[in-house]
């Protein structure tokens, strides 16, 4: 076994002795320049480690028109956990003598354009965690979009997977159920500013306190039979 091929193995295990659901390893040498962050800080990475956790079906179930106030809660706590995880592989890999740099989990820097500090889709696609939907969200086949993920920049060596080559075929669940038809058949088509008022509409209604909704990810629960 190559020392790429061990570092990817040994993180993999810590994340998932740490509980995460999903975990995948990305070359970003061709994406770095769309990251918003420093170019000497982002230089110095060439791998991102894209770690997912599955979201309760208990909690999604509860969605019918709106969020709820338990969806608020289990959001906000995912991404503490999510945080979390991030900062206990990256101080790992510190240890080992490498850079990491976690990206947290929900920090959006532009919520007009729905941006980050990066993309977590981008990075969980490209390290073979699932595929772009219809929904603008990424879907994997198992867990549909019932999770959520955060980022590890690293210059450690690792070996990197590749994106699945699947889609949303026939299913146009989330189509049906988006309260104000931001999905389309083409996802290139995704109507984000209709999706983002209809954000600020739950947010002044007083149920959430952040640009969230739950609706099209309840619709998407992928095929896990547990």
């Amino acid at each position: 076994m190559s020392i790429k091929e061990q570092n990817y193995e040994n993180l993999r295990k810590l994340a998932f002795k740490h509980h995460l659901s999903l975990f995948g390893v990305a070359d970003i040498t061709e994406i770095r320049d769309e990251f918003f962050l420093s170019k000497e800080v982002i230089k110095q990475y060439d791998r991102a480690v894209s770690l997912g956790k599955r979201l309760l079906d208990s909690v999604i179930e509860d969605i019918e028109d709106k969020p709820t106030h338990l969806y608020f809660h289990h959001y906000r706590q995912l991404n503490f956990f999510l945080d979390r995880a991030a900062f206990l592989l990256s101080s790992y890999i510190q240890n080992e003598g490498f850079l990491a740099l976690p990206i947290p989990a929900s920090q959006t820097i532009d919520w007009e354009k729905q941006r980050g500090h990066l993309s977590h889709k981008k990075i969980g696609y490209l390290a073979g965690l699932g595929w772009m939907g219809r929904n603008n969200l990424l879907i994997n086949p198992k867990l549909g979009a019932r999770f959520r993920l955060v980022t590890i920049l690293t210059n450690m060596p690792l070996v990197t997977d590749s994106p699945l080559a699947e889609d949303c075929g026939d299913c146009r669940k989330c189509l049906a159920v988006c309260p104000v038809q931001a999905i389309k058949e083409d996802r290139k088509n995704f109507d984000h500013l209709a999706c983002f008022e209809k954000l600020k509409e739950f947010r002044r209604s007083g149920v959430v306190g952040q640009y969230i909704c739950g609706i099209c990810i309840k619709a998407c629960s992928g095929n896990n039979k547990k």
